[in-house]
This record gives C-alpha cells, sequence and structure tokens, in this order.
C-alpha cells in the first residue's frame, strides 16, 4: 500500500510531537516548512531536527505564503498540508493543495481559546482543564471541523511548561491515532457550532504579564504561572525598576497588600486578599532564589519590607 504523503508546516515542541506522530503513522513527509530556532528557546528539540534527521528536506518559512513556496507544494501533490503551531496563516489556495485534505492542530478544546497563545491563557484564566484539537484548516483562524480532540486537565501549580509538555505528547497521539481515519475516510468531522460558542484571544504581549499588586493572590499566581521559566516571566514595576517574579506560590502568611515583608521561610509580596511567598526573583540581570539574597535585594532597591 502506498504511504500517505503530507508536507507540513510546524514549529514548538508540540509541532516536533505531532510530526514524530505523523512519522510513527507511517506517513511520508516530503518536506518541513519551519523557523530557525530562537536563542530563547533551546529548550526543546525543534521539528528541524527530527525532519533533519529522517532525510526530509527542511525549508525555513520566513514568508510561507509567497508564490513560489506555493507551487513547491503543489509540485509535491501531497495527500495532506498539515499545521503544527505554525505561526503564520496558511492562505486559502494551499488549502486546495492535498488531495485529503489540510488539517491544523490547536493547542485548546475548540472552540474555546481560538487564537494565539492558548495554553498560557487557559492558566491566566485559571482553567481547570483544557485540551488538544486537530481540525480541518479554512481560511478562518481555528474555525473548520474537528476531527480529534484529546481533554487535558490542568494541575493547580500547572505551569505553562508543564501544560506544554502534557500537550506535546497528547499531540503525538492524536494525530498518529487519527492518520488512519483521514486516509480511509472515516474520520468524524464535527462542526464546532455543535459545540457551543466560541472564544478568542490574541496573542500575548509584554504588558499582559504585568502584576498589578491590586489583584488577588490568585489571579497573581495564575499570571506567574502562565509565564513561568522558560517564558519571560511576571514582573512588578517598581520606582527602582522592573522586577520578575518568576515563580512564587501562595501563602497563608500575611502580608499588607502591595508591600514586601521578609520572614524566615521568605519574602512575601502582598495582594488584595493575601500574600505569595517568592521563590525566585530576577532583577538587575541576577536570577535569586535564597530568601535572605532576595531580602537583602529588595532593601537595596529601596522596597522596604513590611514589619
Amino acid at each position: 500500500m502506498t504511504k500517505p504523503k503530507a508536507v507540513v508546516c510546524a514549529y514548538s515542541s508540540v509541532g516536533t510531537a505531532a510530526l514524530e506522530g505523523l512519522l510513527e503513522a507511517g506517513v511520508d513527509v516530503a518536506a518541513l516548512y519551519t523557523y530557525a530556532q530562537g536563542a530563547d528557546e533551546q529548550w526543546f528539540t525543534p521539528p528541524a531536527a527530527v525532519a533533519q534527521a529522517q532525510g526530509i528536506p527542511v525549508h525555513m518559512a520566513p514568508a510561507f505564503n509567497d508564490d513560489a513556496v506555493y507551487e513547491a507544494i503543489r509540485a509535491h501533490q501531497p495527500d495532506f498540508l498539515f499545521s503544527f503551531y505554525f505561526r503564520e496563516m496558511i492562505q486559502a489556495r494551499f488549502l486546495e493543495i492535498p488531495r485529503l485534505g489540510a488539517y491544523n492542530l490547536h493547542g485548546s478544546l475548540l472552540p474555546k481559546y481560538r487564537g494565539r497563545a492558548p495554553l498560557n491563557w487557559v492558566l491566566v484564566k485559571g482553567e481547570t482543564e483544557t485540551g488538544i484539537t486537530l481540525h480541518a484548516m479554512t481560511p478562518k483562524p481555528d474555525d473548520g471541523h474537528i476531527v480529534a480532540q484529546a481533554r487535558l486537565p490542568i494541575a493547580w501549580d500547572e505551569t505553562a511548561l508543564s501544560l506544554t509538555d502534557k500537550a506535546a505528547a497528547a499531540g503525538r497521539d492524536l494525530v498518529r491515532g487519527a492518520i488512519p481515519g483521514l486516509v480511509d475516510g472515516s474520520a468524524q468531522h464535527i462542526d464546532q457550532k455543535t459545540l457551543g460558542p466560541s472564544t478568542y484571544f490574541g496573542g500575548r504581549k509584554p504588558a499582559d504579564s504585568r502584576l498589578d499588586l491590586s489583584m488577588g493572590v490568585q489571579e497573581a499566581f495564575n499570571q506567574i504561572r502562565a509565564v513561568a521559566d522558560p517564558w519571560p516571566n511576571a514582573f512588578l514595576e517598581t520606582p527602582a525598576g522592573t522586577v520578575k517574579v518568576a515563580w512564587a506560590l501562595p501563602s497563608a502568611e500575611p502580608c499588607p497588600p502591595g508591600r514586601f515583608r521578609a520572614t524566615r521561610e521568605g519574602v512575601l509580596l502582598g495582594f488584595s486578599d493575601g500574600a505569595l511567598r517568592l521563590h525566585t526573583l530576577k532583577a538587575r540581570g541576577l536570577r535569586i532564589e535564597r530568601p535572605s539574597d532576595q531580602a537583602d535585594l529588595l532593601r537595596e532597591l529601596g522596597l522596604e519590607e513590611a514589619r
């Protein structure tokens, strides 16, 4: 039996896992379109590394929708076109090329959390469950019939990294399991409109990670875990400059709202209804974890601790 042929557009650790799922399902990947790995993205194996190890041609995609790329993909005569965490909206004309359809892997339980950075946004919003969805592509973002979904529980202390790892593992299995049905035509195609109203969130901006000391503790904690390492981290604007809170956990100890308080166990930061105990701070180019060093830094910055 002839292997189904696919062209894949992918990036991120989820994109890498999904590409691996395709290969495990016996799909012949004719080409990979992807991006150069950034200096701050060295924490995951990029899809290009997997493709190169398998002898799959790799193309960097700074302008994917160009005519030259369109003609190159059309020349492959693929059965499928897959988008796995690809950064660019793929034009409608590309979706008409593959014989068996074009499909996208999205990091939420569609139709909820359409748009960018869904795994970060579900943490910011305090969700207790999310998922990953394989769906047919249309010219609209995250639109089209759903062919497969996997649900992912969100732990109370889940971070963007741990949730991304869950999504990657689920994405590999989801893609691998969906291929037979997509090839023989037996795959389900569920209209998203039948699953309830959609929600949409745009790409995250640096300002979205700012901590406001008028927040409640849970809201602040959600903000912190949504951009914990290796993401850029939540931050405070202080009279002495920006202080990043790389990690913190809710504490039962009291601390006045908007103030720091040093204890034997560590430094507390007060919010409107309680406090967070700071585990990792970043300021002046330093990463500071020891409570005594955190307290010293705050004194140096003139951010006096409440006594």
